[in-house]
């Protein structure tokens, strides 16, 4: 008889799935997700709704970036069990928004404002979603 050789049977794994798949069903949980898919979609959108789209350089990273975070919240929503490891990604995508009109050397002052308050939203809901991951759940009650 085989037994499996992956983690994927390893009962603590099975045990820390449950356990993040249940903080992701807070509610709590479910507004920093969705927040964070609209955090991201904005930042894609941005350059248009703020009127830097002629500064390319700084709308392609806008563009990259936000659909990024958008495909993470995605990933957060619908599977965090599976997903929890990837949380640290979204507040540096958050830092990275902030900087980034100074280290492409591509700003206006609307372009700095918005990439900046941005930033900030993304960070917070980043640093939410981390802390989703790492509170205490209580166990499911046995019948």
């Amino acid at each position: 008889m085989t037994r499996p050789t992956g983690l994927e049977a390893h009962p603590d794994i099975v045990a820390m799935r449950a356990k993040y798949e249940r903080a992701s069903s807070s509610t709590a949980a479910q507004m920093i997700d969705g927040l964070t898919l609209l955090a991201g979609l904005y930042l894609a959108i941005s350059p248009w709704v703020v009127g830097f789209n002629g500064l390319s350089r700084l709308s392609v990273s806008n563009m990259v970036t936000g659909l990024a975070l958008a495909a993470l919240a995605l990933g957060f929503a619908s599977a965090f069990g599976r997903t929890y490891g990837l949380t640290w990604i979204a507040p540096i995508l958050g830092v990275w928004t902030i900087v980034s009109p100074w280290i492409i050397r591509s700003h206006t002052t609307g372009s700095i404002w918005n990439n900046v308050i941005t930033g900030i939203v993304i960070l917070l809901l980043g640093l939410g979603a981390m802390a989703v991951g790492s509170r205490k759940m209580p166990m499911p009650m046995r019948q």
